[in-house]
């Protein structure tokens, strides 16, 4: 087995098509043909069911799959960090955050760090925490921030709390609401605006209205987080969301909700040492939020865990 088949059987299951995975690998038709019969020889199974001109993976070409792609971001994985043997000159980082984050203070740490290595490259994927975590477990990334506790227990994953955060209820700051923070009780009957499903936040408020007696009332629902805050500025109704988004946005009023937050915390494979690059990340990462809880420049309803 090798490197290369793998790679030619990702690309033809992604494109369902041989034609079009040869011209995205830029190999001739034939010779990904060949690499894939070899590869289905020295397996003792094929891999896709070619009826009609419908390519489809079998059930062996559905087990092979995630693993092929495992592989291959390994292998990826292990060439960026031979290259980085000369030192931090060069390399890359494949971080993963949550919007909320990545609108708060991840912009302030990202460039903190490219100040120290401007040579590595930082590549940020957005996403929940779920997507995100598989994301780590398939190795498209080498850490995320994501969002405790796991909504799966993956022993594969080594997880580090970072921040705990209040979520508040946000409104415009036409409609300030009253008291120094609200019991999830206030939201009964009230219209909200709720993020799509698969949203962290959406299951999290869903669960305490539940656990409180009730089922929301959505005014309008699907977005991420800018969209859910703009059409609460727009007043279409309130929403739950983490207060560090509300940084710099003037047009909005948050208020705590009493005894519910979030912890934060940063995530990366067990299996798999993090790179240099990804090390040298995390240090950084952990001085720039150690920094700012000691001299309070934290966001408003942030406080530090790590130390």
């Amino acid at each position: 087995m090798q490197l290369q088949q793998l790679a030619y059987f990702v690309a033809v299951a992604e494109a369902r098509h041989f034609t079009q995975a040869a011209e995205r690998m830029r190999v001739a038709q034939p010779s990904l043909s060949k690499q894939i019969k070899a590869l289905e020889a020295d397996l003792g199974a094929p891999l896709f069911s070619r009826a009609r001109g419908n390519v489809t993976l079998t059930a062996a070409g559905e087990a092979l799959l995630p693993l092929a792609r495992r592989i291959l971001a390994d292998a990826d994985t292990a060439r960026q960090e031979v290259a980085q043997l000369a030192g931090l000159r060069r390399g890359r980082v494949r971080l993963g955050a949550t919007p909320s984050l990545c609108a708060g203070l991840l912009a302030d740490a990202l460039a903190r760090f490219h100040r120290a290595y401007p040579g590595i490259e930082l590549l940020v994927e957005e996403g929940g925490s779920r997507d995100l975590i598989r994301a780590l477990a398939r190795g498209q990334l080498d850490m995320s921030l994501i969002i405790m506790p796991l909504q799966s227990d993956d022993p594969a994953l080594v997880t580090e709390e970072i921040l705990r955060e209040n979520l508040v209820v946000v409104s415009p700051s036409y409609e300030r609401l009253k008291g120094p923070y609200m019991e999830i009780e206030a939201l009964r009957g009230r219209q909200m605006v709720m993020f799509r499903s698969g949203y962290d936040l959406r299951e999290a408020t869903l669960a305490a209205c539940r656990q409180a007696g009730f089922e929301p009332r959505f005014a309008v629902q699907g977005g991420e987080m800018d969209a859910v805050l703009r059409f609460v500025e727009a007043g279409l109704g309130v929403a739950v969301v983490p207060s560090m988004v509300l940084d710099g946005r003037p047009g909005l009023s948050g208020t705590p909700l009493a005894g519910l937050s979030r912890t934060i915390a940063l995530a990366h494979r067990k299996d798999v040492e993090p790179t240099r690059a990804a090390q040298a990340f995390r240090e950084a990462l952990l001085s720039f939020v150690v920094e700012a809880g000691h001299e309070g420049t934290l966001p408003q309803g942030v406080e530090l865990i790590a130390e």
